[in-house]
């Protein structure tokens, strides 16, 4: 089954941390662009952090020297370090497959005071 499931999402205090996790399933995870975005209330879905088969990798202005995407092959998981957590980054986070356009259920995030 070709899939992708999100983890770790949960609350935060401002100024916290938390590690996203997505296992891809289904398909050769190793050969894929992998990127998170995320959906925050009354807005629409943003892009967050993406990374190359390659490892090459790029973000969003707004998380940038914050957070870090990084992927484990042998796991088949692309993972999504979040510090220094803002209230502003309070959204569901979506894991996606690029060229597959395949996307996961989401995790929400919340980061409260």
């Amino acid at each position: 089954q070709v899939e992708l499931k999100e983890s770790g999402g949960g609350l935060a205090q401002i100024g916290g941390s938390l590690r996203l996790s997505c296992v891809a399933s289904g398909f050769p995870f190793s050969s894929y662009d992998m990127a998170w975005l995320r959906k925050a209330p009354g807005k629409q879905r943003e892009f967050v952090a993406a990374i190359s088969s390659g490892g090459n990798t790029n973000y969003a202005d707004s998380v940038k020297g914050r957070f870090t995407i990084s992927g484990d092959n042998a796991k088949n998981t692309v993972y999504l370090q979040m510090n220094s957590l803002k209230p502003e980054d309070t959204a569901v986070y979506y894991c996606k497959a690029m060229l597959l356009g395949l996307w996961g259920q989401g995790t929400l995030v919340t980061v409260s005071s």
